[in-house]
């Protein structure tokens, strides 16, 4: 068993793992930026070791600073959280080469993953469904446009390597195309170094649905149901739920089956995401594998009764899963709500700044996770995310209701948040009946926000 722990990692993510590990009596070492100093993390956990300057590239994305703190204090496992070095095949292979244990999937999965070329070209072979697209990396416009008359238009262009919506641009028609294309491919490469690309055909108006997956070392894999991730702006996820409105019971077996079917294909090892497409018509489409724990990884948890950050920690240290899909049960409906330092009405401007009052919600069915604290300094060098409201009911509209209650329970004062935004989203009658898709926030005007004239 893993005996002590380092968190890569900053913010809620990292106080979620320090809470877990404690419970499991492992010991915990944090690191962080000097702009991270008095930061709920480093306070909470057995020992905290700067790692650099403000700028995460100097301080949570060098790996071998990161790295000397594990070797310094006895570290034996590193826990990557989301973002930052969590996908990074080079990161995962350098903790394989010092002999520390990576909680998460080995090196050579996380790469072969992280291409969404090789990811799609993997699901292929393995008889998952595909969206229809190049089986081949594009390099130029040109060679693209002529990939894009095959497939049909409209077209997606995304980047090969990366995530977060980053190097994306969808294209109506050939005469779009060419400077599609040329766009994606200079953002591609200026936020992963890298600008190869490949195009499918555009999926209109479907929902974003992921399975949550965990596989251990023995072989064994199993889900835990879906989340329904289709409310985002900016393929950025805002709300997220499960289970999803828009799932059958027999939809989900299918859906299901193929995501362990992916999984297995790629060999994986511990908890993943397989994200899929779903047309209005039940028809549905992989789209990637996300290597990671998910930000919204919490509505699972409450829908299963697992913990999955102590899930991943025994998968890492040998242990075999205790559940099969058969005992894996779905019990009521849980809702996510990031709130964002951010003013939906000055464009989602970031919002750094000192908070000067602070109260949170609480009650049964209600959880926070944050690692804000009154008098705490929001950075304007990270992600703008404070905190993550969660709710449970034992339906949709239960839990809906509980979560309108719990946001108007909120008060951050001295930053602007999206609390009054996301208040709005719950409450609009296509929400609430279940009937929206991705592109929700952009054909629907929010709080007097006009998401397509942003």
């Amino acid at each position: 068993m893993i005996q002590k722990l380092l968190i890569a990692n900053r913010g809620e993510i990292a106080v979620r793992i320090i809470r877990a590990c404690r419970e499991m009596g492992i010991e915990t070492v944090a690191v962080y930026s000097e702009a991270d100093k008095e930061s709920l993390h480093t306070q909470l956990a057995d020992e905290a070791v700067c790692i650099g300057p403000a700028p995460s590239g100097q301080s949570y994305l060098s790996m071998e600073r990161i790295m000397s703190a594990a070797l310094v204090t006895g570290a034996d496992a590193i826990h990557p959280g989301f973002g930052f070095l969590s996908e990074n095949a080079k990161f995962a292979e350098f903790c394989e080469q010092c002999g520390i244990t990576f909680v998460g999937p080995p090196s050579g999965v996380i790469r072969s993953m992280g291409n969404k070329q090789e990811a799609r070209n993997t699901m292929i072979k393995a008889g998952v469904p595909v969206i229809p697209g190049t089986e081949s990396p594009v390099m130029d416009a040109e060679t693209g446009a002529l990939e894009a008359e095959k497939i049909g238009y409209p077209v997606m262009i995304k980047a090969a390597l990366g995530g977060g919506g980053k190097g994306m641009r969808t294209a109506f028609s050939p005469e779009e195309f060419s400077r599609s294309f040329k766009t994606a491919q200079k953002e591609a490469q200026a936020a992963f170094g890298d600008g190869t690309m490949y195009i499918e055909h555009f999926v209109e108006n479907p929902r974003h649905i992921e399975f949550q997956i965990l596989a251990d070392q023995q072989g064994n894999t199993i889900h835990l149901g879906e989340r329904d991730c289709s409310i985002q702006r900016n393929h950025q996820k805002m709300i997220e739920e499960s289970p999803s409105a828009a799932v059958s019971n027999a939809l989900r077996r299918k859906m299901g089956e193929a995501a362990v079917k992916a999984a297995k294909a790629a060999h994986y090892v511990n908890a993943g995401t397989i994200e899929f497409l779903l047309e209005k018509d039940g028809n549905f489409y992989f789209m990637e594998m996300n290597t990671r724990i998910q930000v919204e990884h919490p509505v699972t948890e409450w829908v299963t009764g697992l913990d999955l950050i102590k899930e991943q920690i025994k998968i890492a240290s040998g242990i075999p899963l205790a559940l099969t899909q058969e005992k894996v049960k779905v019990q009521g409906h849980a809702i996510e709500c990031r709130i964002n330092a951010e003013d939906p009405r000055k464009k989602f401007r970031p919002s750094p700044g000192t908070i000067s009052e602070l109260h949170l919600p609480g009650g049964q069915g209600i959880r926070v996770d944050t690692d804000i604290y009154q008098g705490y300094t929001v950075s304007p060098y990270y992600d703008s995310m404070l905190a993550k409201v969660i709710v449970h009911g034992e339906n949709r509209k239960e839990a809906i209701g509980k979560m309108q209650s719990a946001l108007g329970e909120v008060c951050i004062d001295g930053v602007d948040t999206n609390i009054d935004y996301q208040f709005e989203i719950l409450s609009h009658p296509e929400y609430q009946s279940g009937n929206f898709d991705i592109e929700f926030l952009n054909t629907h005007v929010i709080a007097g926000v006009n998401n397509n004239e942003i």
